[in-house]
C-alpha cells in the first residue's frame, strides 16, 4: 500500500492485472514519473495543519510515496521511519531527502504493509491517502490494526483518505476504485475493537479545490481522522 504521490484524478490509477503484486503494481505506477523539483516543498496541507502543533519526536509514515511528508517532518526535527512498497519511488524519495539535507533523519523501508510492519512504537503514525487497488478491505483493516499498535501512549494516529471522487468525475466508479473509500467510522471501529483507549481530536470530511486533467475547476472531499492514544 502506498501514498499515490501524484494524487491524480480518477481514471489515471490503472486497474491491477491478475498477476500484479503490490510491488509490481506500484513500481509500474511510478515508472517514468519524476517528481517536480519543488516536490519536497509540497507536503499534504491537511497533515501540516494537524501536526504542526505537536512536539517533534518519532514518526512513522505509512505509504510515504515520494517522501514529501517525511521530509517536511524531518525538517522540523522529527526522526522518521518512512515505508513504501515501491523501490522505485523510495529511491526518488531518498534522493530528495539528501538534497534537502535530512537524509540522516529518515529511515526508508521497502515493505508491503499487508505482509510486514515496522517494529517499535512512535509518537506519530501517519497514513496519508493509503489507497491501493491490490489490497482488499480485510488487508487494509489489518494494516490499521498494526498502525494503531504502533502508536505510543500519548501519541497520535493521523489518517487522511479520499472520501469521494473529484466533482468532474462522471459515471459510477469501477469496483477497484470504489472499494478504496473507507470512512472514518470504519477505522474508528477497528480502533475501538483493539486494546488501546483513544481520544478523537479530529473527525471531519473537508472539501478542497482541485484542478481536473483538462483544466476543469472542481472540488474533492478528504476524510481527516486524528486520534490520540490514552493508553
Amino acid at each position: 500500500m502506498t501514498d499515490a504521490a501524484p494524487r491524480t484524478p480518477r481514471g489515471t490509477m490503472p486497474a491491477p492485472v491478475p498477476t500484479d503484486t503490490a510491488q509490481t503494481y506500484w513500481d509500474g505506477f511510478y515508472a517514468g514519473w519524476q517528481p517536480p523539483v519543488d516536490w519536497v516543498a509540497r507536503p499534504n496541507p491537511l497533515l501540516v495543519g494537524e501536526v504542526s502543533d505537536l512536539p517533534p519526536g518519532t514518526a512513522l509514515d505509512l505509504g510515504c510515496g515520494a517522501g514529501s511528508d517525511a521530509i517536511w517532518l524531518a525538517e522540523r526535527g522529527w526522526r522518521v521511519t518512512a515505508v513504501d512498497v515501491s523501490a522505485t519511488v523510495l529511491a526518488q524519495a531518498a534522493a530528495a531527502a539528501a538534497r534537502a539535507g535530512v537524509a540522516d533523519q529518515i529511515d526508508w523501508q521497502e515493505r508491503d504493509l499487508t505482509r510486514s510492519f515496522p517494529a517499535g512504537v512512535f509518537d506519530l503514525v501517519s497514513a496519508q491517502f493509503l489507497h491501493s487497488p491490490v489490497a482488499g478491505p480485510r488487508e487494509r483493516e489489518g494494516v490499521f490494526v498494526s498502525a494503531a499498535a504502533a502508536v505510543a501512549p500519548g501519541g497520535t494516529l493521523l489518517v487522511i483518505s479520499h472520501a469521494g471522487f473529484p466533482s468532474w468525475s462522471a459515471g459510477p466508479a469501477p469496483d477497484f476504485l470504489a472499494d478504496q473509500l473507507v470512512p472514518n467510522s470504519t477505522i474508528l471501529d477497528v480502533l475501538r475493537a483493539g486494546p488501546g483507549k483513544w481520544a478523537v481530536e479530529t473527525d471531519e470530511v473537508r472539501a478542497r479545490e482541485v484542478t481536473g486533467p483538462a483544466g476543469e475547476a472542481g472540488t474533492s472531499n478528504d476524510a481527516v481522522l486524528r486520534v490520540r492514544r490514552l493508553r
